[in-house]
């Protein structure tokens, strides 16, 4: 990859990291964003990952896009900007892996909207999570109005994109836009821990990730429709066959996975 985004494979079976290297606040800039699409196109093809951290480090995930280019934006580099930011976090999104944003420091404008993209996120205390373009004049182009207010609620993400407030890791936790808190030296390890848990999870991880994505949008008959395919499928899997077996001899939880 480049020199701002790096990818690797942990020492735990099954997990990689998407990590943000470029100093000093990880702002988001064009390569970066390549970087991201180009590793999501080979995770899309790599069975042996089955979980992912997105991270920014120890310090900060990410406060934002390099808005140093911005002055000399006209309407047209505007809108090349945010097809490729959305390219990247929809390609982020749509992965068939679990994925999970690591969050210390702040997760700012685009930094937040690439978090936005993944599963899950879990944040430091000394964290800071907001959309603060308004302040510059302009508005999130990364997908951040529409995720945000999908996850949040309309309302509350009115609030925070009209005034370019951030909230805090409590505030964060208690709507809703992150799992769980932790000591700033430990959200590394913590995401990691998270991820290895799904690591483990059966082939259908997939099928349901992929379900509850496409159906979201729709009509609940047309996305109904999407989960009795998924269902389905999922009897085709030989984790199914392994999961069935083993809860008719052992009870629940007994299982052990591979994957297909």
């Amino acid at each position: 990859m480049g020199d701002f985004v790096q990818f690797d494979r942990t020492t735990t079976p099954g997990v990689a990291t998407i990590r943000f290297d470029r100093p000093k606040v990880n702002a988001i800039n064009t390569e970066m964003l390549i970087d991201i699409l180009a590793i999501c196109e080979e995770l899309d093809s790599d069975t042996g990952v089955r979980a992912v951290v997105l991270t920014g480090g120890e310090h900060n995930f990410a406060a934002g896009a390099d808005i140093t280019a911005f002055p000399d934006f006209d309407h047209a580099d505007a809108l090349e900007f945010s097809h490729r930011f959305n390219a990247a976090a929809l390609a982020l999104e749509n992965l068939s892996q679990v994925t999970i944003s690591a969050i210390n420091g702040f997760a700012l404008g685009g930094g937040l909207e690439l978090a936005l993209a993944t599963d899950f996120r879990i944040a430091s205390t000394d964290s800071r999570l907001g959309l603060p373009e308004i302040l510059l004049g302009i508005i999130p182009g990364g997908g951040g109005t529409q995720r945000l207010s999908r996850l949040i609620g309309i309302t509350l993400a009115k609030e925070l994109v009209y005034s370019g407030r951030n909230l805090n890791a409590e505030e964060a936790l208690a709507a809703g836009l992150i799992s769980s808190i932790h000591q700033p030296e430990a959200v590394q390890d913590a995401a990691l821990e998270l991820a290895a848990t799904y690591a483990v999870g059966p082939a259908s991880l997939r099928i349901a990730k992929r379900v509850m994505l496409a159906g979201y949008h729709l009509p609940l008959d047309a996305a109904a429709e999407i989960e009795a395919d998924g269902f389905a499928e999922s009897f085709t899997t030989d984790d199914k066959r392994t999961g069935v077996s083993s809860f008719m001899a052992d009870g629940p939880g007994t299982a052990t996975f591979t994957g297909t």
